[in-house]
């Protein structure tokens, strides 16, 4: 849901989820003035219940006024109406599902042992984030019920919540393992035991799996098996042969389980087709391994799907990979079959779900992979991508564009210093690599600390958002063949988490700078110019400013020199472009 309230003086726009609002805001027009001895913005939020308020406080943020509230532990959330924010967003990530909200937000002036909030010019949108659908409901239709975990182990939330537990893997139902699954491994079971009700016999379940080795899943299909459902597993029998089949031995499920054989490359399916009746309903996917690492540590997503169409394709799917004689030549002409790749710059249908199965294309013909590059280059205002793995040359090159469209990318690794490099020269990509903080590394912040239970730490996800807040927005979520497609080059830059806290913290700050809080706010038809909207966009400005602060120097002083250098910035490019607008009307008139 996405809701904008304009203000006299403040127009603020609240985009909810599930789980999480995002708020941006700015001064309306006219309003220039008040950035004058801005300290930053409170951030006020109501819970409704039936049109009436059951709670109210201002929201907390951790970074805080440098002599003020001394003393406090690291870590210690402080409301903003005491430290107001010194940004034009916010996240709230603690917002409830099926919930209504009221957020006001509020200047705030003075000094800061004697704020002064300028009630006057505040603004309140009301927002309902988005209900769960229900763990396992069937749907008419197309019904999709998305679940992401929350990936962040090596937070100051979790790092706060629980400090110092040791997690225990084998109890999903403990505090902590329940906080970061945030649903993950409740549906996953859920949709497993659909099959394990006193109709277990009118079911079937086939499941391709690369990794099959969290118990508490495998005792899921075995409980579906045992009621009398009809359970066939096909697992990877390469890279996690021996974990796999350690878990199998373990629950005792060697008879509904068979083994991939390597045939041409690995088998990096996530899937589970649900059958009723011998008809198929419904299908699991997503990018999320059956490991302990994969639902409750690094970030993952899985992606229940109640569409019988969908279901049959995927059933389908499982077949050609099950046939014992099956070769990658055979494979690669049958996907294509199913779904050629789509025509260089077109966009995926409107009216259904795209399905590119993989292995498709041959080594060095990576058209698919091109496809989903142009795709991510198609973006006219945002375009969003997540790297789980390597930074491929297609990619690399989309990115580096310096054409004014605002392109987030998330990496596990750091994807180097020359990509670095080259993303601050354009202003336009934001980069987030994925680290956690040692004690000491950033002020008033909390040591960090991870699950231990990964490889890749900190980032799984495998999607692309093409303009996610326009008319016309389109997912990809591209998790099979990020591993089965040849990568022809490899950019990532290797090393301990700890080593790269202070980059990665830089880069967030970097990341704040560059926001676009205006670029939400305006989200109109026909507003203006692409030119009118690149001003908005970069009028947080700042970069070397912000660059140049010290990371142990971060906390607020009266007002970070960053902070007033973008309100100046904003100034200087609100004035250019009330300028231009008036030097077209003038030219209108002329003509």
């Amino acid at each position: 849901m996405r809701q904008l309230q304009k203000g006299q003086a403040l127009n603020v726009r609240a985009i909810g989820g599930s789980y999480v609002v995002t708020l941006a805001w700015d001064f309306a027009e006219g309003q220039d003035h008040k950035r004058t001895n801005l300290l930053g913005f409170a951030i006020e939020r109501s819970e409704l219940k039936n049109g009436n308020v059951i709670e109210r406080y201002y929201l907390r943020g951790i970074k805080r006024f440098k002599f003020k509230d001394e003393g406090l532990p690291p870590g210690t959330p402080m409301p903003t109406s005491e430290h107001p924010v010194q940004s034009f967003q916010w996240g709230d990530y603690t917002a409830k599902a099926a919930t209504t909200y009221r957020f006001k937000v509020t200047p705030v002036y003075g000094i800061p042992k004697l704020l002064e909030l300028d009630e006057a010019s505040s603004t309140t949108v009301e927002i309902t984030t988005e209900a769960e659908e229900g763990v396992g409901a069937p749907h008419d239709g197309a019904g999709h019920n998305i679940y992401f975990n929350r990936g962040a182990a090596g937070s100051q939330a979790f790092a706060r919540k629980f400090p110092g537990v040791e997690l225990d893997e084998n109890k999903p139902q403990s505090d902590p393992m329940v906080w970061l699954s945030r649903g993950l491994f409740e549906a996953l079971t859920s949709f497993i035991r659909r099959a394990a009700q006193d109709d277990a016999s009118d079911y079937k379940l086939r499941a391709m799996l690369y990794e099959f080795r969290y118990l508490p899943v495998g005792k899921a299909f075995k409980e579906a098996a045992d009621a009398g459902a009809d359970v066939d597993i096909r697992y990877e029998a390469q890279s996690y042969k021996d974990d796999n089949e350690a878990m199998i031995k373990k629950v005792r499920i060697k008879g509904i389980c068979t083994p991939q054989k390597s045939r041409g490359g690995i088998r990096h399916n996530k899937f589970i087709v649900l059958i009723h009746k011998n008809k198929p309903v419904a299908v699991w996917t997503g990018s999320t391994n059956i490991s302990a690492g994969g639902i409750f540590g690094h970030s993952n997503v899985g992606h229940e799907i109640w569409n019988e169409d969908l279901a049959q394709s995927f059933l389908d799917f499982w077949e050609r990979l099950a046939a014992p004689d099956v070769k990658p030549a055979g494979l690669k002409a049958a996907n294509l079959d199913v779904e050629p790749t789509p025509e260089p710059g077109s966009r995926p249908p409107k009216d259904r779900i795209l399905t590119l199965y993989c292995p498709r294309d041959d080594k060095g013909d990576e058209v698919t992979l091109q496809w989903y590059a142009d795709l991510m280059g198609a973006a006219k205002r945002i375009g969003c991508i997540s790297f789980a793995f390597n930074l491929d040359s297609d990619f690399h090159d989309v990115l580096v564009k310096d054409d004014g469209v605002l392109r987030y990318a998330v990496f596990d690794k750091n994807p180097g210093t020359e990509f670095e490099d080259e993303i601050q020269r354009i202003r336009n990509t934001v980069m987030a690599p994925g680290a956690i903080l040692s004690k000491g590394d950033l002020a008033n912040f909390r040591a960090e600390k991870l699950t231990g239970f990964n490889r890749n730490l900190y980032i799984h996800d495998k999607f692309i958002l093409i303009d996610p807040l326009g008319d016309d927005p389109i997912v990809d979520r591209y998790g099979e063949f990020q591993q089965t497609l040849p990568v022809p080059e490899r950019r990532e830059h290797a090393g301990h988490p700890r080593q790269q806290a202070r980059r990665r913290h830089l880069l967030r700050r970097v990341h704040a700078d560059l926001r676009p809080s205006l670029f939400a706010l305006h989200r109109e038809k026909d507003e203006g110019s692409r030119h009118e909207r690149s001003e908005r966009r970069l009028s947080q400005g700042g970069l070397a400013a912000v660059g140049a602060t010290a990371l142990q120097g971060w906390t607020q002083a009266v007002a970070p020199k960053s902070f007033h250098g973008r309100l100046n910035q904003r100034s200087k490019l609100a004035g250019l472009a009330r300028a231009a607008k008036e030097l077209l009307a003038e030219r209108k008139q002329v003509k």
